[in-house]
């Protein structure tokens, strides 16, 4: 049992899955982009912790950036996407992989990607480290995916409560 803030959580990956799997997707990155030079874009603050473990497991030529977007308000997503920190590099003929810590909804990755296309990548796709699509409200391609979840709410490694419990090393979902 974890509590976080006012609410307890229990646990539901552990720590070595968690990376036993996010080194596989990123074999899955290497052997896909193995002739190219992709740049990750990594969504903060959520995906840091996914990206970190990500990388180390990415050995091709690469490049890394950052964007931070908010969409969440406590346990719920609110789909409006609100751009805080933003992509300061051209993107124009690179091959883009969005790192996103959970993909639910969809409406935050869809904004993201219109906003990023935009900019003529000559590639786009998006690794995420936990699916859930039972909770999609838009369709959405995720061709990296670490985990696909049931639609619970979920804390730990990187993925918060109210800004709270990115630091726990493993997944734990909310108590029922």
């Amino acid at each position: 049992m974890q509590v976080v803030k006012d609410k307890q959580f229990v646990p539901f990956i552990d720590k070595q899955t968690l990376e036993e799997r996010i080194a596989e997707v990123g074999r899955k990155i290497s052997e896909d982009y193995r002739d190219k030079t992709p740049l990750f874009v990594v969504v903060l603050n959520g995906a840091f912790l996914f990206a970190a473990e990500l990388i180390k497991n990415v050995p091709i030529p690469c490049e890394i950036t950052f964007v931070r977007v908010s969409s969440y308000s406590k346990t719920e997503s609110t789909g409006q996407l609100k751009e805080i920190l933003g992509l300061k590099e051209s993107i124009e003929g690179r091959h883009v992989i969005i790192v996103e810590d959970i993909v639910d909804t969809g409406l935050t990755m869809n904004k993201l990607l219109f906003q990023l296309s935009v900019q003529k990548p000559d590639s786009i796709q998006v690794a995420s480290m936990l699916f859930k699509p039972a909770a999609l409200k838009t369709p959405l391609t995720v061709k990296y995916v670490g985990f696909e979840i049931e639609n619970r709410f979920v804390v730990g490694y990187g993925l918060d409560y109210d800004e709270q419990g990115r630091n726990l090393d493993a997944i734990y979902v909310l108590a029922d």
